[in-house]
């Protein structure tokens, strides 16, 4: 009976790991009569570059719903009697669209065949609330720019109404289990404490005040990673989440992220910079409030 039992066991542990543990039959979703599995969200996901990759590995809710509503739009392509096109050898350059991609195209185009009408008060209405930053153009010379600015933004805005429409009708189930357990970790950021601590170091504090879900202060972590690495114990940099810390984000009057604040030996604020700065600023402003060489 042991025997039995043990070799029943076996059975059950490779039929997961053989069958249901591959990522090819993890269904992540069901859009209406199709699945998402893993397989096909790691293949999507991986075709990001970093930092957007990662970004959406932490959070991987909002890149699973542009792949539903991408299964929806081609639903609804092909229920209006479109096909998917057949992919030739030109079709192998970098830079060339799915087949998935050309029907999606298609589908819109046939959907909205025209532009948006953009009447003479839509466009005066828009020249009166933008007239300070046209340098004083008169509204005949900017009108035709206006006039496509308007056009896009309809149209950009009757794409985003259709997407509403089949999400809300469609038959959509989300496996939030599974969902949750192919998130990566998001990388931790310094505390209050922390902060506080590092400005009665005595040596330069550079703080980062940012947030996981900004590309451009994920495009700055590698870069204070190897300022923070070189420089060990001559100058401490540290990343605030401002969403998870708000009152020191108020208290230094972060107005837009990332922010770097330089703060010198004696915990004052020596420098600020909105945006991504490369490695040889940082370190050079470092230097230039008491960083040691």
């Amino acid at each position: 009976m042991v025997g039995v039992a043990l070799i029943l066991l076996a059975g059950a542990f490779l039929f997961y790991f053989f069958y249901l543990g591959n990522s090819s039959r993890q269904v992540l979703a069901q859009v209406n009569d199709e699945k998402v599995t893993v397989e096909e969200f790691n293949n999507e996901i991986g075709k990001l570059e970093s930092p957007l990759r990662e970004m959406n590995q932490e959070e991987p809710k909002e890149f699973l719903e542009s792949i539903i509503l991408k299964k929806l739009l081609i639903q609804e392509a092909k229920k209006q009697g479109l096909s998917l096109p057949i992919k030739t050898y030109k079709d192998t350059s970098k830079d060339s669209k799915s087949p998935e991609e050309v029907l999606v195209t298609e589908f819109l185009k046939k959907k909205f065949p025209s532009p948006p009408t953009v009447t003479k008060e839509e466009i005066k209405a828009v020249y009166s609330v933008y007239k300070d930053k046209l340098e004083g153009k008169p509204l005949e010379q900017v009108a035709p720019i206006l006039e496509q600015l308007i056009q896009e933004g309809k149209q950009q805005q009757a794409i985003a109404g259709l997407m509403q429409d089949l999400r809300k009708n469609a038959n959509v189930q989300i496996d939030e289990i599974r969902l949750k357990k192919i998130a990566s970790k998001a990388p931790e950021a310094n505390t209050k404490e922390d902060f506080e601590k590092a400005l009665t170091s005595g040596i330069p504090v550079l703080v980062d005040f940012g947030a996981n879900n900004c590309a451009p202060c994920r495009q700055l972590r590698p870069i204070l990673k190897e300022v923070d690495k070189e420089y060990s114990g001559k100058a401490k940099i540290l990343v605030i989440d401002v969403y998870k810390n708000q009152d020191l984000a108020k208290q230094h009057t972060i107005m837009a992220i990332p922010t770097l604040v330089f703060f010198d030996t004696k915990g004052k604020e020596a420098f600020r910079h909105m945006g991504v700065l490369d490695k040889e600023k940082i370190v050079a402003k470092l230097k230039e409030i008491g960083m040691a060489t």
